[in-house]
């Protein structure tokens, strides 16, 4: 087993710096924005000089929300470095979901973007906050959010109420390197340094709280999975705010001083553009993501013959986009990975060398100093190989636990340390696990289990489909029935029948959706992840079930 890294988020950065300072860290492309390693590094301690000015305690909570600036990459850091918790807040969120996620946070400080797409965040947070208009900048006294204080706008404009962030680089010239570095000393990589909110795909968003140690070993763990050097760029066009953006992207690349190109929103040519300019080796994504990406009509004009490897994730990765990715975008390394952000967040990757069939049908094996083991759902009785049961896993990765919820972390985490994913898999005799459902996803037919994977991964080789996923709806007679929403390739029509017609013959006769409704769009995390309770609250709202 190899041995775990014993640093904090700050000193992990430190050392790369002084490894390999004057090699690419930090590209933003489109804003003509080059650091080194040498020079992040830099601008991450002045912002953390910046935090301790404003008078932020080691293990206070800041929470950050904006897509992916340059500003919340060094705030991940400077917050790495002087100890207080990176809370990541959800893009979008509107009014009641960032009050809640403040409040639940007790968060000191917010760092935001003055809009994003047509939602104007300051709006927003002088609506939660009125308090604010007539306050002094780092006094605020809320009555909704009594522990709120510092209000950062990342602008150069100046608002009632706020720094921004030129004022906090300003006032960190009040703190010296000696007591930056004091205070970095008195930081251990077992202490809580990143707080994510689950996705909430039911129920309230709960707030997950991962250590240094969390984190960065399984950023380590994931670039040794993609053979990812230092010679590697890794185009990030997913968010920051989740795992997926600031663990698998930006932490992965800095334990190997890999430079970090990211986009500061998704957009699918400017993607391939960046891939193609910055000569990219390395991209995330999830399907949909992916499919976007491959389904451009002026997709073979980009030159993307610098790319190797990369993540696919968030998501079930259908096999046919997979092969896509590796033939068509020649990402011929690209992995799978699995996980959640309870587990900091893979537990599973595929390897750069595993056959392709391997690849494409499962989400890989356990990391380094990863346990997984497969359980009857609802008990910690092992299931003998292939058998399908709840994936559980145990290590370095599992979560501190949900903040200010421990009967939440008892629910999740079981007296012997297993994290209880919720996740159905099955796992061959190498290790290598496949994903077949959500333990709330099954549908039960009939007292028959149908599994919503394997009808989505049918459906998916019919050349009419671009896109689709399954979930079960009430029925009288059998309990349950299979609904399949469709997304269609461009230009493509199709009938319910026609789609029937294809199944029959070919899957088993409970398992051929009674119920298709075409859509343009799934309802999503911002993330990435379908939210299928809310497709199913949309087919109640559509059907009147017999």
């Amino acid at each position: 087993m190899a041995n775990l890294l014993k640093v904090t988020v700050g000193e992990l950065l430190e050392n790369v710096a002084k490894r390999q300072g004057k090699r690419e860290a930090v590209v933003y492309a489109d804003r003509g924005l080059r650091y080194t390693y040498e020079q992040f590094n830099e601008v991450c301690r002045q912002a953390a000089r910046g935090f301790m000015a404003l008078g932020i305690e080691k293990g206070e909570n800041v929470a950050i929300w904006a897509t992916n600036t340059p500003e919340w990459l060094v705030t991940q850091f400077a917050t790495g470095k002087m100890g207080a918790v990176l809370v990541t807040v959800n893009t979008n969120y509107r009014e009641a979901e960032l009050e809640y996620l403040l409040k639940q946070s007790d968060s000191s400080t917010i760092i935001l973007i003055e809009q994003f797409r047509d939602h104007s965040y300051i709006d927003t947070l002088y609506s939660l906050v009125p308090e604010l208009k007539s306050s002094e900048p780092g006094k605020l006294v809320s009555k909704r959010l009594p522990k709120l204080k510092n209000v950062i706008v990342l602008s150069e404009k100046k608002y009632e109420g706020t720094f921004n962030w030129q004022d906090v680089i300003e006032k960190g010239k009040e703190i010296t390197e000696e007591q930056l570095q004091f205070r970095m000393n008195s930081l251990h990589y077992d202490d809580v340094i990143n707080m994510q909110y689950t996705s909430g795909t039911t129920g309230f968003p709960k707030g997950v709280m991962l250590t240094h140690s969390n984190i960065v070993n399984n950023g380590l763990n994931i670039a040794n999975c993609m053979k990812l050097t230092y010679e590697d760029r890794m185009c990030i066009p997913v968010p920051f705010f989740h795992c997926f953006g600031c663990v698998l992207g930006v932490l992965a690349c800095v334990n190997v001083g890999a430079t970090i190109v990211p986009l500061v929103e998704f957009h699918p040519e400017k993607v391939l553009q960046t891939v193609q300019d910055e000569r990219c080796t390395a991209l995330h994504g999830v399907p949909t993501m992916f499919i976007a990406e491959l389904n451009l009509e002026n997709f073979e004009s980009f030159d993307l013959s610098t790319l190797r490897t990369g993540i696919m994730a968030g998501s079930n990765c259908p096999i046919e986009v997979m092969k896509a990715v590796v033939e068509k975008m020649g990402a011929d390394e690209i992995t799978i990975a699995y996980g959640q952000t309870e587990s900091s967040p893979v537990i599973t990757q595929t390897r750069t060398d595993d056959p392709i069939e391997l690849r494409v049908s499962s989400v890989g094996k356990a990391l380094p100093n990863v346990e997984v083991k497969i359980v009857e759902p609802g008990t910690n009785k092992e299931v003998p190989i292939g058998v399908q049961g709840e994936l559980c896993t145990r290590g370095y990765h599992v979560m501190k636990g949900y903040y200010n919820n421990p009967e939440a972390t008892r629910e999740a985490i079981d007296e012997d340390g297993w994290l209880h994913t919720g996740d159905l898999a099955v796992m061959d005799e190498s290790g290598y696990c496949k994903i077949t459902g959500r333990l709330k996803d099954m549908i039960i037919r009939g007292g028959e289990n149908i599994y919503p994977r394997e009808i989505e991964e049918f459906l998916y080789q019919h050349p009419k489909v671009l896109d689709v996923q399954v979930i079960g709806v009430p029925d009288e007679k059998y309990g349950e029935e299979v609904m399949a929403w469709i997304i269609l390739k461009e230009g493509q029509t199709a009938t319910h029948e026609e789609l029937k017609e294809f199944c029959r013959g070919k899957i088993s006769r409970h398992k051929i959706p009674r119920f298709i409704e075409f859509t343009v769009k799934y309802p999503m995390t911002a993330s990435g992840k379908i939210q299928k309770y809310k497709l199913r609250e949309e087919a109640l709202g559509r059907l009147s079930v017999k």
